[in-house]
């Protein structure tokens, strides 16, 4: 931290700084939120990009706490669940992954998965 204090210490270093850890946090938010309906860490870079703004701005600082908060709740409430419920849980949020991917391809490519696995299986 010495270095971002050399750096907040005159009005130009500290404009700078927020500027960039700015326009770098929320570049990483925006990349994240893209990837959310994707397979692959889309939260976990959000979450990159809050801890990013976090350096300099006291919202994201407390967004990212909340998050934190919350994320640990529910991890901790499904750990305590049964192994049934467990499943269901996963195989909900499956479905529900699926249903985004499966919008996200058909309205960006105009690209029905469904029909076109079954279009591949039928080739077989």
């Amino acid at each position: 931290m010495r270095v971002l204090d050399r750096i907040r210490s005159n009005s130009t270093g500290r404009l700078a700084l927020k500027i960039t850890v700015g326009v770098v946090g929320a570049l990483v938010v925006a990349i994240g939120i893209v990837l959310i309906p994707f397979p692959g860490p889309g939260w976990a870079i959000v979450i990159l990009g809050l801890a990013i703004l976090a350096i300099e701005f006291v919202w994201a600082k407390n967004l990212l706490e909340f998050t934190k908060r919350h994320v640990q709740s529910w991890t901790h409430w499904v750990g305590r669940q049964s192994l049934p419920i467990r499943a269901v849980i996963g195989v909900v949020g499956m479905l529900f992954i699926s249903a985004v991917v499966w919008t996200a391809v058909y309205l960006s490519m105009d690209i029905n998965l469904v029909t076109w696995t079954l279009d591949f299986v039928r080739g077989w």
